[in-house]
């Protein structure tokens, strides 16, 4: 009798989104009121989530009605984890491989996918994040919801800003987009990341780091591109955020009389960041300062390339011995990013 495979469970964390109109509010409550978003105590920060949820709603809802009504963020996940699982069925063929998602601020959460998970009983469970940079916001909160609930972590990937193939996926799409549209010259390439509260940074979170070293990674592999530079998206409220923000950056490319290529650097699905904000928002932007092309690069999605980078983390993984570890094995962030969560190196 043949001996039971293992069972390898692959948990992809992701933002989550709105699956409708009747969700969008209870989804931006939920994303409010978590102590990594705003950080101010329990009753302050309940009221601040309502009154935002409260106050954002109609046009939140008004955005992702151009999106058939909710994100497309969750289906899109799910086909990454469709093929993310193809893969590693095929490099792990004596393991009983299944990839679930798990979205922090709506269906299906992070809490209920670890139960399911837990009573599957698998032997391996990697946790990884669809957020390629660590930050605290994003793939910290996550993990804290993950580990309140008692999930199973065998092992950990907390970032992979330089994985090669995760590179190699970008550089592609942002020359293939260059080439699509007759490559224009005259280009200046805008890496756009969300953005986070300058008092994040401040405080030891290591993601304006990170991101910073993979634009310095993806450069590398685009000579015909000189002209660069990162900036940060989707600001919210009063405090000062890291920057320059995109906007700004596409008021000094006009400026500058220089056209625009966009790389949604920090994103690897489609949803209302990249599909309004980038898509319409900022390109109305460039479209009323004149600037003669503004070309968007899609994000990374179901690229073969990136998916083949997901199975490589998944599959060092395995090989490394358990615990959280970055894509490069030990701690990637330098001695002053507190908030990343690797232990040094022995």
């Amino acid at each position: 009798m043949d001996k039971a495979r293992k069972k390898l469970a692959v948990v992809l964390f992701n933002l989550g989104g709105p699956d409708g109109q009747e969700s969008v509010q209870p989804f931006l409550r939920n994303l409010f009121r978590d102590p990594a978003i705003i950080q101010a105590p329990g009753l302050i920060r309940e009221a601040l989530a309502w009154f935002i949820s409260t106050t954002r709603a109609k046009e939140a809802k008004a955005n992702y009605a151009k999106m058939g009504g909710g994100s497309p963020l969750l289906p899109e996940t799910i086909r990454q984890a469709n093929m993310l699982a193809e893969q590693l069925g095929t490099r792990w063929p004596d393991h009983d491989v299944r990839v679930w998602t798990a979205m922090r601020y709506w269906h299906p959460f992070t809490e209920d996918v670890a139960r399911e998970v837990e009573t599957w009983q698998p032997d391996e469970t990697v946790l990884l994040p669809l957020y390629p940079q660590f930050s605290t916001t994003t793939t910290g909160s996550s993990l804290n919801a993950w580990r309140k609930t008692g999930g199973p972590e065998t092992r950990t990937v907390c970032c992979y800003p330089v994985e090669p193939a995760f590179l190699d996926a970008h550089a592609a799409l942002i020359r293939k987009s260059w080439e699509k549209a007759g490559r224009p010259d005259n280009i200046r390439l805008l890496f756009s990341a969300h953005g986070l509260p300058k008092k994040i940074i401040d405080a030891g979170d290591p993601y304006q780091w990170q991101v910073e070293k993979t634009v310095e990674a993806v450069i590398r592999q685009l000579p015909e591109f000189p002209d660069y530079q990162i900036c940060y998206q989707s600001r919210v409220g009063p405090l000062e955020w890291i920057g320059p923000s995109t906007d700004d950056a596409i008021r000094k490319a006009a400026e500058d009389e220089r056209s625009i290529l966009l790389s949604p650097i920090a994103f690897v699905s489609e949803h209302i960041e990249t599909l309004v904000e980038l898509d319409e928002e900022y390109a109305e932007i460039a479209e009323e300062l004149g600037i003669e092309t503004y070309i968007r690069v899609p994000a990374l999605g179901q690229d073969p390339v990136f998916i083949e980078s997901l199975a490589n983390l998944v599959s060092d993984a395995l090989e490394r011995p358990a615990g959280l570890k970055s894509a490069e094995g030990e701690r990637f962030c330098p001695a002053d990013c507190s908030g990343c969560p690797c232990k040094s190196a022995a």
